[in-house]
């Protein structure tokens, strides 16, 4: 039993040896794939300026009762930071106050993922896109009561609309 624990530093020693080592490590691959798996993407519809796709984000979600509880004007902060102006990049804040309590009550984790976002992002060429977290990928890998994946169901289904109504101006 001595010889095992007198052995047991160089044991250590040889499996802990590559992960200190200062060589890169090949990247782990992800098990949802790449990033763009995990998201939903609109670009806005040629005849729609940025301005009109917020505002018709803004129009849907009061429609369907989700509220507004945050804007976040990103680029705007980064341009007064660096002196440069920026390509737009600004993120809308939408939740169902209700819904997400009854999520939160249900796992505590579901409080990293409120309120639910969707972003307006100017790309290099000039487009705009409004992009949101893929909530089906939280809403399958949640365990949920089957009243309370129904809701989350309507929630995705709400924001869904709205990006879509901002992609293409609909009021």
């Amino acid at each position: 039993m001595k010889r095992i624990w007198g052995l047991l530093p160089a044991v250590l020693l040889t499996i802990a040896a590559p992960l200190c080592s200062a060589q890169p490590q090949e990247a782990m691959p992800s098990p949802l794939g790449s990033l763009a798996r995990t998201v939903v993407k609109l670009p806005l519809a040629k005849n729609v300026g940025m301005d009109d796709a917020v505002e018709s984000m803004k129009l849907r979600a009061n429609m369907l009762n989700m509220k507004l509880v945050g804007e976040l004007p990103l680029s705007k902060q980064v341009a007064a930071m660096t002196g440069k102006p920026q390509r737009r990049m600004d993120i809308y804040q939408f939740c169902d106050p209700l819904t997400a309590k009854q999520m939160v009550d249900s796992n505590i984790d579901f409080a990293a993922y409120l309120p639910c976002r969707i972003a307006l992002v100017e790309d290099e060429q000039g487009q705009g896109w409004l992009v949101m977290m893929d909530l089906n990928i939280l809403i399958n890998i949640a365990n949920l009561d089957p009243k309370l994946k129904e809701k989350a169901i309507e929630v995705r289904d709400k924001l869904q609309d709205i990006m879509k109504a901002g992609a293409n101006g609909e009021l």
